[in-house]
């Protein structure tokens, strides 16, 4: 596992310096999920970067798009383009922009930020899947502040009713959105069981822990007949003290000198 958490500390620090130097981005729901998608891109997926658009990779969908340069850091990182492509990010005429373009980016496999509409996008590549009796595993990622959406719920309902068991939902739990806690914008407990009584199977994890993340997958790929959403508690802003816990960083860029600051701490 010492080989993912440096992985996620070099995404993390890829994040800051990206959104430090563009002046614009979101690091504290990038940093809670780059756990996640360490593992998933690094131990879990079956992907070929060479290949983006190979037929029986595994899909990986965000659907907290404010989060794209955690997803740029990691196929990036993952050898979909060059780690030096990061440095654009935000700039005029660069693919990398604020928000993931599936029409632009190498391994992204579909156009987020419009919060709700992930899930949809991933159960229809599920369904894709079956119909072309194909055995690829998609996997949508969401934020707690995001399932306050209606669609999610209609596409819940889709997607139990219809048996879509080779979707994985991954829930970042980070219990902090753009303007406060959670619970105050509003209520989404109890989770896990809404989530059951909409007829999932649910797996609560800590979601920077790597050896549950990947069991979690693994149950999750081995249950039958309903979909599976795993509920990962995370720490928004996670890797850097001043950062953690708080709305203040959900949409802020650093300064030089909190950048100098963050950075040191994720070196350390």
């Amino acid at each position: 596992m010492e080989r993912l958490t440096k992985q996620a500390q070099t995404i993390r620090c890829h994040i800051l310096a990206m959104i430090t130097d563009a002046q614009v981005g979101h690091i504290g729901g990038s940093f809670s999920s780059a756990d996640i998608l360490t593992a998933l891109y690094f131990h879990i997926m079956r992907i070929d970067p060479l290949n983006p658009n190979w037929p029986d990779r595994d899909r990986f969908i965000l659907s907290k798009g404010h989060g794209a340069t955690l997803l740029y850091s990691a196929l990036a990182e993952r050898g979909f383009f060059s780690v030096d492509e990061l440095s654009t990010f935000g700039k005029l005429g660069s693919i990398l922009q604020v928000h993931p373009d599936r029409n632009k980016v190498p391994g992204v496999e579909a156009s987020t930020g419009a919060l709700g509409q992930g899930l949809s996008i991933g159960i229809g590549m599920a369904l894709a899947a079956k119909l072309d009796k194909k055995n690829y595993h998609t996997y949508v990622v969401l934020g707690d502040g995001e399932i306050q959406e209606g669609q999610i719920w209609e596409a819940a309902m889709f997607a139990s009713h219809f048996k879509v068991d080779n979707l994985t939902a991954i829930l970042d739990y980070n219990n902090v959105q753009l303007m406060g806690n959670v619970p105050d914008i509003m209520q989404i407990k109890p989770v896990k069981e809404k989530w059951e009584s909409f007829g999932w199977n649910t797996i609560e994890i800590n979601g920077h822990d790597f050896s549950q993340i990947i069991n979690a997958v693994n149950s999750a790929k081995m249950k039958k007949g309903v979909p599976t959403i795993i509920i990962a508690k995370t720490i928004k802003g996670k890797g850097v003290s001043f950062m953690q816990n708080t709305c203040e960083w959900h949409g802020k860029a650093p300064s030089d000198e909190e950048y100098k600051k963050a950075i040191r701490e994720l070196k350390a």
